[in-house]
């Protein structure tokens, strides 16, 4: 029993090494048959079962009998805009649910579920919360749609979707999205060096230049269009793609799932340093194909000892 991004960055080496099963390479067996033999069957059908009806449903290989084929994955992104105790940021009005903002679980160093914030945050809380900003607003006047700074809004939108619509390239967005995904995912996820996150911030400065000149995006601009919003997110991935290689390079140390290769315990486990970590980070942007600026923010712990992790 090991914490998942410990047993992803395993999967993930064995994969490395040539050891992968599929046609790519790039998953493992987990095999349960040794541990039903010694706890049986009514035991791991108690504690996964819910998992291994899943994974049946999806595969139509029975669990129980042949080992489950699981592929290693990217753990986590810790992080998050600031928010009040009703969820809105220092923008009033402004409102950041679920995992955007810090609140749980993006505040930590560690990484912990997110279902605390699937489950209270966003879509169960804020329609309890909103109220308060938007009491206050009941007797305001009807904002004007025709100020200048819908129109520049409107303007620079507009022109985005123009821009992203007429490039008429060759590939699809899908192409772009899982060539991003490949670097995020070699570089940037499960373990991370310094070597590899400058590829990665060079891997994905390329493919920013190829998607926004060869992306071929079908149906109309001004009808209901999936590739197209497709587009406009993948955009947005890539920039954040980028930033979040610059944010781990700038880290050179480990905590938790944010493993770097550099800092590992003698026991293989992730070396924190909170002298040189202890942070939270936020970069500026400076305007395109310009280095954004980072702002940093020391973490002050009043009521709680930062440790290192340790499952011994």
């Amino acid at each position: 029993m090991v914490p998942r991004d410990v047993a992803s960055r395993a999967a993930k080496e064995r994969c490395d090494a040539g050891f992968g099963v599929n046609a790519e390479g790039k998953a493992v067996f987990l095999d349960f048959k040794y541990a039903i033999e010694r706890l049986g069957r009514d035991t791991i059908e108690k504690r996964y079962g819910n998992l291994f009806q899943m994974y049946e449903k999806i595969t139509d290989v029975n669990p129980y009998e042949n080992p489950m084929q699981i592929y290693p994955a990217i753990h986590y992104a810790m992080g998050g805009t600031w928010v009040d105790y009703n969820l809105m940021t220092s923008v009033p009005g402004l409102y950041s649910i679920g995992e955007a903002n810090f609140s749980d679980h993006g505040a930590n160093r560690l990484g912990a579920s997110a279902l605390m914030q699937g489950l209270a945050d966003g879509y169960f809380i804020l329609p309890y919360t909103i109220g308060d900003y938007l009491a206050g607003e009941i007797m305001v006047p009807k904002i004007d749609t025709n100020a200048p700074e819908f129109e520049e809004a409107e303007k620079n939108v507009t022109g985005r979707l123009e821009k992203l619509y007429n490039i008429k390239g060759d590939q699809p967005v899908d192409y772009f999205h899982k060539k991003l995904g490949h670097i995020m995912w070699e570089y940037v996820g499960m373990s991370r060096n310094e070597e590899g996150l400058k590829k990665a911030i060079e891997e994905i400065a390329e493919l920013k230049k190829e998607f926004w000149s060869n992306v071929r995006i079908p149906g109309e601009m001004n009808n209901i269009n999936p590739e197209l919003e497709k587009a406009g997110r993948l955009a947005d991935f890539i920039d954040i793609g980028d930033l979040m290689a610059r944010d781990a390079l700038n880290r050179n140390e480990s905590c938790g799932g944010h493993f770097r290769e550099e800092s590992v315990t003698e026991d293989g486990e992730a070396k924190r340093n909170d002298e040189i970590g202890c942070y939270a980070s936020a970069w500026e942007f400076q305007g395109e194909d310009k280095e954004p600026v980072m702002h940093r923010e020391e973490l002050v712990f009043e009521n709680v000892k930062l440790t290192q992790r340790s499952y011994k």
